[in-house]
């Protein structure tokens, strides 16, 4: 088997999870946020909606640079309506798998650099920047996105087994 197929039929369970989880923001609260130190609720969906997109740079490129010197930074998404972040992670789950699905075991095997001000943060082979920068980090902000969920008496879906709100996946 191919290492694209076991990365596939992950990322395409955690893409669907995601959805059904970002299809719950409640609109009107882009401001909100548990915490002062924590993300607001418009930019952790905007953030969720954005990070499947980043296994087509993992894919298509050998570095990133988060904040080039002398170049623009990233610019990160903000949620502006449930419809925009959701046409967004659409686009961005789609143009993820399909640059996954396009990937030998020679491109995944290969090292892959995240820099910070020309600054490496990390060189990992691609197959592991996948499993951890782009779907571990997913999973992790989406269950930081369920407790603003339940935090908002929104009902939070059930993912890896029952929730709270949700007798069966």
């Amino acid at each position: 088997m191919a290492l694209r197929d076991g990365l596939l039929a992950q990322f395409d369970y955690e893409m669907m999870g995601t959805r059904k989880t970002l299809e719950r923001v409640p609109e009107g609260k882009p401001d909100w946020a548990p915490h002062a130190k924590s993300m607001k609720m418009g930019r952790l969906a905007g953030h969720l909606a954005e990070l499947p997109g980043w296994a087509v740079e993992t894919i298509n490129r050998d570095s990133l640079d988060i904040a080039p010197p002398g170049g623009a930074p990233f610019q990160p998404l903000v949620m502006t309506s449930r419809k925009q972040l959701l046409e967004a992670f659409d686009k961005n789950a789609a143009a993820g798998r399909a640059a996954i699905a396009g990937a030998s075991d020679e491109t995944l095997l290969g090292p892959w650099t995240l820099q910070a001000g020309g600054n490496t943060i990390f060189t990992m082979p691609r197959l592991a920047v996948l499993r951890s920068f782009v779907m571990s980090h997913i999973i992790h902000h989406r269950a930081q996105l369920g407790v603003y969920l339940r935090m908002n008496d929104v009902p939070v879906p059930s993912l890896y087994g029952p929730s709270a709100d949700e007798g069966q996946m």
